[in-house]
């Protein structure tokens, strides 16, 4: 019972306490509620403070926008303004212009009529005077224009003319005065002798009774002589002499020695003949050897391969004109070396091309060609440079000159082969040699006559006055040195010379 009271008091007293409880909580929940409208009054009204503040600044803000918007449009209004009275004032200025101009032009158009008239009496009285001339000059306007153009072509022509030749003469006399100091002084360095040696096929006999053992009995000993030398022997009239022929120097060198070694020992007879002719043969493949060795030696041009040695010792025995060309080859060596030297060129090439320029003359009876492409493809198979074998080629014009050492080799030979006692040619080729050179100067168109002068150094021509001009004249002359270089053999060089001569005869009665 006790229990129950207790426990009924208890639920009382806590009905009490929650009772109590919500009653603090209804207080404390207005006294938030009324806290809450208090600060939301708060914050509207500043709200609205501040709004009406935003709302005075925007209308501020607009007012004075408003404001410079009308002085804007103010300055601008008075800028249109100003500018549309300059506009004016250039219109105005255009009108008045355009005006002046009307009336240039009226004037103009005034003037131009009267040029016009004036042009057109102008070209009448032209017309009348140019008929009136016509009258007196019995041509016509065609024809006179005709006239004066052909003289103005003739006066221009002889000007043309007149100026080459000074040009050339200018150009000449400058080159000769270069060339001649170069030559000069490679002759004075160089020095040689003269080449003037003929190879002779004569043997001297002791008497007249060594022919008939020569012979042998029933030409048995000259038989076999012939036979072992590939000779002709000539047993004739001549006293205390026999003679040999042979288009091969080599073979006519062995034949003279072996020869003058029969003589020599007066055992003659086929035995002795075949061991005489073999010991020349022998010896004079020595030679060759050593005169090959002691050319390049002197020349200065090392290195070369055993067959071009023999080769240029061969040309020992070689002549042309009458001049050696073992010593000619030597010579052409140092002059083209000495002349390169001055000019700058390659002196070993100028040396070595000038060596061997004529090395084809060693093999020209025995291969068909000429010498200088025979010596420039025996050159090429044995491995010598390019430009000495374009030197070798190209020294007789046969192929291009490629290099300034080629051009050298040709003056070298020319200076070699043309100096005084150098060369010699018989009579007969002479007299050929001269009247080819008359007879190529006439098959030209306006040539008179040509006169071969200076022992074939010089041709001079005689033209026609009324088919060659002075221009022609000069054209004609190197027309003719071509063909001379093209289609001649000669030795250094020839000179042209064109004469172009007017005579006017008349007679007193």
């Amino acid at each position: 019972m006790d229990i129950v009271i207790a426990l009924i008091g208890l639920a009382i007293g806590v009905g009490l306490g929650a009772g109590g409880l919500l009653i603090y909580q209804n207080v404390q929940g207005q006294n938030r509620r009324r806290q809450v409208e208090e600060e939301a009054a708060r914050i509207i009204s500043e709200a609205q403070n501040q709004a009406r503040q935003t709302i005075v600044d925007a209308r501020d803000e607009a007012l004075r926008i408003q404001h410079e918007a009308e002085e804007a449009a103010k300055r601008r209004r008075i800028e249109l303004d100003r500018e549309s009275d300059r506009l004016q004032k250039r219109r105005e200025d255009l009108d008045e212009r355009y005006e002046r101009l009307e009336l240039r032009e009226q004037n103009l158009n005034k003037r131009q009529s009267k040029l016009d008239k004036r042009q057109s009496e102008i070209q009448q009285q032209y017309e009348m005077q140019l008929a009136e001339l016509e009258r007196i000059a019995e041509m016509t306007r065609d024809e006179a224009r005709q006239e004066l153009l052909a003289m103005v072509e003739a006066e221009t022509r002889q000007d043309m003319a007149r100026k080459i030749r000074e040009v050339e003469e200018e150009t000449r006399l400058q080159a000769e005065a270069r060339a001649r100091d170069i030559i000069a002084l490679t002759i004075q360095r160089i020095a040689s002798d003269q080449v003037n040696e003929l190879a002779v096929s004569v043997v001297p006999l002791p008497s007249d009774e060594m022919k008939g053992r020569i012979i042998g009995r029933n030409g048995r000993n000259i038989r076999a002589f012939e036979q072992a030398t590939g000779v002709d022997v000539v047993v004739d009239d001549t006293p205390e002499a026999v003679t040999i022929s042979s288009f091969d120097p080599i073979r006519r060198e062995v034949a003279k020695r072996s020869m003058e070694k029969l003589v020599l020992d007066g055992r003659i007879h086929p035995a002795r003949i075949e061991k005489l002719v073999s010991d020349a043969q022998k010896e004079v493949e020595r030679v060759i050897r050593e005169e090959g060795e002691r050319a390049a030696y002197e020349a200065g041009v090392p290195g070369l391969h055993n067959e071009i040695i023999k080769l240029l010792g061969r040309l020992k025995f070689r002549t042309s004109y009458g001049q050696n060309q073992h010593a000619h080859a030597i010579e052409t060596a140092h002059i083209a070396g000495m002349i390169a030297a001055e000019l700058g060129a390659d002196v070993a090439v100028a040396k070595a091309g000038g060596l061997l320029h004529d090395i084809g003359k060693a093999l020209d009876h025995e291969i068909e060609g000429t010498h200088a492409m025979i010596g420039a493809e025996f050159a090429r198979r044995y491995g010598l440079p390019p430009r000495v074998v374009n030197c070798i080629a190209s020294h007789h014009h046969e192929v291009e000159q490629e290099c300034v050492e080629a051009l050298i080799v040709e003056a070298a030979d020319a200076i070699s082969g043309a100096r005084p006692g150098a060369r010699r040619e018989s009579l007969d080729t002479y007299i050929r040699r001269v009247k080819a050179l008359e007879d190529l100067a006439k098959e030209f168109p306006g040539v008179e006559q040509s006169y071969a002068l200076q022992a074939g150094r010089e041709v001079r021509i005689m033209v026609k006055p009324e088919e060659i001009d002075d221009l022609a004249a000069m054209r004609l002359a190197r027309d003719i040195s071509k063909r001379i270089e093209e289609t001649m053999q000669y030795p250094g060089q020839i000179k042209v010379t064109i004469i172009r001569e007017t005579r006017a005869v008349d007679y007193a009665k």
